[in-house]
């Protein structure tokens, strides 16, 4: 079959959805594989690059080819140049993408990478969410070290003492647990809090200390059953407001805060307001990662860091992973291989299966029909 890598469009997005890695497995099993020119410039996959492990450049992916890879869904006048019958493979963002219709329309097989079922064990090679979380954990310190005036280490001078930053994570997924890593590796203080009470000894294991909200037995037992897949609950009233207190202490405190809480299907929660940044000091640093989507913190722009009267930068970065652009495209291409691996059979011939419990997940429109429903 004929494989095309297309150029990403969306402004800002430098990764590309396949590597000379991924393109070499293709070509050896059998695949013809043709790669937009340039499309991997940007993240630093040179044509030459492509063509050395048997790959087409030319100047449009789309023409000829029954399966696309792509980083983000294809757009407005891309998807015009999709053929009837076509399998897309990308991060399609399902809840909000208003042109799934049209995908349904062109008779197109769209399967959404966002949507893949993370609790089960064969799938976590395929999880694309993790893998450019790891990342956004991990530059989202350094952005944020870089705005602050500081060091992050502890230091003894012969001019004194130079104390060690302190930072707050909020949101202790995979994106937070490399937050706090990172930054305890620079040499920072760190204080971590979370809706799943199990993830208290995942923060204490990197060496972070754990923010610790009273919970009762209820919202214990809701959280437990929330974390079984993957995600955040809604915690109740009281937790809401005691939480709020511990929360406000510790930001008040701290000289650099990383937000990292997302909801599949809804906005950000709001977890810092404009009350708590005006306590903090001169100088301090918050990054909310979730600006995309709403925001942690109010006040937050896409695209801008806002410096409020009191002296406090709020950074508002889109599409970190896009900022270690040739590290998330090689996670991303093989997260893309493993899943495109399970649409062949044992004879090598191409299958979508709606039996299987992973491409069921992931296959938002086919056959003409808009299968994903929201809400």
């Amino acid at each position: 079959m004929q494989i095309g890598i297309p150029m990403e469009t969306v402004a800002g997005e430098s990764r590309v959805a396949a590597t000379p890695e991924t393109v070499k497995k293709l070509v050896g099993a059998g695949h013809r594989v043709v790669i937009e020119k340039d499309a991997g410039a940007k993240a630093a996959y040179l044509n030459d690059a492509y063509t050395q492990v048997g790959a087409t450049i030319a100047e449009d992916a789309y023409q000829g080819s029954q399966i696309i890879l792509k980083v983000r869904a294809p757009q407005a006048d891309e998807i015009s140049k999709i053929s009837a019958n076509t399998t897309v493979i990308a991060m399609f963002d399902p809840y909000r993408n208003t042109e799934l219709e049209q995908f349904a329309t062109q008779q197109i097989s769209a399967f959404a990478l966002e949507l893949l079922p993370r609790t089960l064990s064969r799938a976590q090679n395929m999880d694309v969410l993790s893998s450019q979380a790891n990342l956004s954990g991990y530059k989202s310190v350094l952005l944020a070290a870089n705005e602050y005036q500081r060091m992050f280490p502890m230091l003894m001078t012969a001019a004194g003492t130079v104390k060690p930053a302190r930072v707050v994570v909020m949101g202790v997924g995979v994106a937070g647990l490399q937050a706090i890593a990172t930054a305890k590796r620079l040499g920072a203080v760190v204080e971590a809090t979370d809706l799943r009470p199990t993830a208290k000894d995942q923060v204490e294991s990197l060496g972070g200390k754990w923010l610790d909200v009273p919970m009762s037995e209820e919202e214990q037992q809701r959280a437990a059953d929330a974390a079984k897949n993957g995600y955040g609950w809604t915690p109740g009233e009281q937790y809401i407001k005691d939480q709020a207190a511990i929360v406000d202490k510790a930001v008040a405190n701290a000289d650099i805060v990383i937000t990292t809480a997302l909801l599949p299907g809804r906005n950000a929660p709001r977890l810092i307001k404009a009350e708590t940044v005006a306590k903090m000091k001169a100088g301090s640093v918050i990054l909310d990662m979730a600006v995309e989507t709403g925001g942690n913190v109010e006040g937050s722009k896409v695209g801008e860091t806002v410096t409020t009267e009191n002296g406090v930068k709020i950074l508002g970065v889109p599409n970190i992973p896009a900022t270690v652009a040739t590290e998330a495209s090689a996670l991303y291409a093989r997260n893309v291989f493993n899943f495109l691996e399970t649409l062949f059979d044992k004879d090598k011939n191409f299958l979508i299966n709606q039996e299987d419990e992973i491409q069921k997940a992931l296959l938002v429109t086919h056959g003409g029909t808009l299968l994903f429903k929201r809400g």
